[in-house]
């Protein structure tokens, strides 16, 4: 089985945001860059533990990205990743990213497309079903378990109220989130072996972005407090309804 996990690069939770030039672009310096947690605790995690399970699994790890990704992308080598493929471009729109992992997933005739429910930048929950169309292949969003027997996966996810059971048969699509797999660490024996695992850098194939991004804007800055006494329904009602204009 081939098994492909798309991951990207995010910055810390912990970076100060600002933007520059204008606020029409993220301003980077001082960034600590990590792996998109949805993509490595549960996507990357759970795909390493189907190949332990079936060690004849290959497992390749891809990126849409700039040579920045490329740290990142050898600590996803280290955790277990067989080969890494960074199409080298630098985009924020959906449709381009998806379209590269596309080009070189139809080429790789991959059983498995592992993503992450969602990237902690830019909040788009978009690339897997994007990938999925693409490739004509069916997609299950926000797994929260995944089980393999054969070709046929069975899939757990939460709905409003409860939870859904999906049945589908390889290939597909699958974006996971909390409750897939476990959060793993990489111990100093992958971190070495990291170093000689193949990343191949690919060129784009030639697709017109159908967004792009007119400005970043950073929440206004939180108020501060006002402490209405218990018995003062008045004041309460005066503050609600002439300050925070909520009645």
């Amino acid at each position: 089985m081939k098994i492909l996990v798309c991951i990207s690069k995010t910055p810390d939770t912990t970076s100060k945001i600002a933007f520059k030039d204008g606020n029409t672009k993220f301003d980077e310096s001082g960034v600590q860059w990590i792996i998109n947690p949805y993509d490595e605790w549960y996507a990357f995690v759970r795909a390493i533990e189907l190949k332990e399970k079936d060690p004849g699994t290959i497992l390749h790890i891809i990126t849409v990205g700039g040579a920045d990704c490329d740290p990142v992308i050898r600590k996803a080598l280290a955790l277990g990743g067989d080969e890494a493929i960074r199409v080298n471009a630098d985009s924020s729109d959906s449709f381009f990213i998806a379209s590269q992992i596309a080009a070189v997933a139809g080429e790789g005739n991959y059983d498995l497309i592992f993503t992450g429910k969602e990237t902690i930048d830019y909040n788009g929950s978009s690339i897997g079903g994007m990938v999925a169309e693409l490739l004509d292949m069916p997609y299950i969003s926000l797994a929260t378990k995944f089980e393999l027997q054969g070709t046929t996966a069975t899939l757990n996810r939460e709905i409003e109220g409860g939870e859904e059971v999906n049945e589908v048969a390889l290939p597909a699509v699958v974006s996971c989130q909390k409750g897939v797999a476990e959060q793993r660490i990489p111990n100093m024996r992958g971190i070495m072996a990291a170093r000689t695992k193949p990343l191949k850098v690919t060129e784009p194939v030639s697709v017109d972005a159908l967004t792009s991004i007119a400005g970043f804007e950073l929440p206004p800055a939180k108020a501060g407090v006002k402490l209405v006494a218990a018995d003062n329904v008045e004041e309460l009602v005066r503050l609600l309804h002439e300050e925070a204009k909520v009645i």
